[in-house]
């Protein structure tokens, strides 16, 4: 049997020079399994805040929750690069703050990588990361923590200024240690033009076609939410939640009307034991 060459970080660099990444975001043993052979990266993203708990915003996840949920992942990851992500509070007082949440998710959950969102202002926290030997992916555009400063989940870059400004944090980023950048929810045409200044490779959600890879979150990508994901970059490749509504009431049916368990379904007695 052949042995699968798990991916590190410097073979997610050398996709820049070709070939798409591939990265899912997952947050149990289970999706891992599943997703590892075809992701190249598995994101234990702070999503799980707003689509596993069911919170408006991903800003009261803790660094215990992203531990918990990023150890079952690692245990499910094989071949793809496991990353996860620092959450909201836990590197925003800077980098000694930044430093010690990164090595513990590091060291209690097993993750290879990181990711944290901002620009030139957490770049002392990403060279004070990867000085200790943490690999740090960036994320820049529309980020999740920001939603109060943003006022909701809007496209960012849209205006000259707003578009310079993202290119020198990419930059800055990119000089600072960060070994990816996630581009989220900014015009095709910037993120275009980021991933062509950077020797990093730019992971695309709502980014355009131009990037050197692009992620979905798996909920969204599955069908998995109660209704449809409503951000215009989603794609729904399959309805997950209408299998589930058969199947539930499949079930539902069968056992009001005592057609489950059936004797194919249960234990007999040993007869003369």
């Amino acid at each position: 049997m052949q042995q699968i060459r798990a991916m590190r970080v410097p073979d997610i660099i050398d996709r820049k020079a070709g070939g798409k990444l591939v990265m899912l975001t997952a947050y149990d043993f289970t999706m891992a399994r599943l997703l590892d052979r075809h992701a190249d990266i598995l994101l234990v993203g702070d999503t799980l805040g707003c689509v596993v708990q069911g919170h408006d915003t991903t800003l009261k996840v803790t660094l215990e929750q992203m531990i918990y949920h990023a150890g079952m992942v690692s245990r499910g990851a094989d071949r793809a690069l496991v990353v996860a992500d620092l959450p909201f509070g836990t590197y925003q007082q800077g980098p000694p703050q930044a430093l010690q949440a990164a090595l513990r998710l590091v060291k209690e959950s097993d993750v290879s990588a990181v990711k944290l969102e901002g620009g030139e202002s957490v770049c002392e926290s990403v060279r004070a990361i990867t000085a200790a030997g943490i690999p740090v992916m960036a994320h820049l555009g529309l980020t999740p923590q920001s939603f109060h400063a943003f006022g909701g989940n809007k496209v960012q870059g849209r205006d000259a200024q707003s578009a310079a400004r993202l290119q020198r944090d990419a930059l800055a980023l990119q000089q600072a240690g960060a070994f990816a950048l996630v581009l989220e929810a900014i015009p095709a045409a910037l993120a275009q033009e980021v991933s062509r200044r950077l020797a990093i490779p730019t992971i695309g959600i709502g980014a355009g076609p131009h990037c050197d890879g692009q992620v979905l979150v798996i909920n969204d990508m599955i069908g998995l939410n109660s209704s449809r994901a409503p951000m215009k970059f989603n794609k729904e490749f399959c309805a997950v939640r209408e299998a589930i509504d058969r199947a539930a009431a499949e079930f539902a049916g069968e056992v009001r009307c005592g057609a489950f368990p059936a004797p194919e379904n249960s234990y007999a007695a040993v007869v003369g034991g």
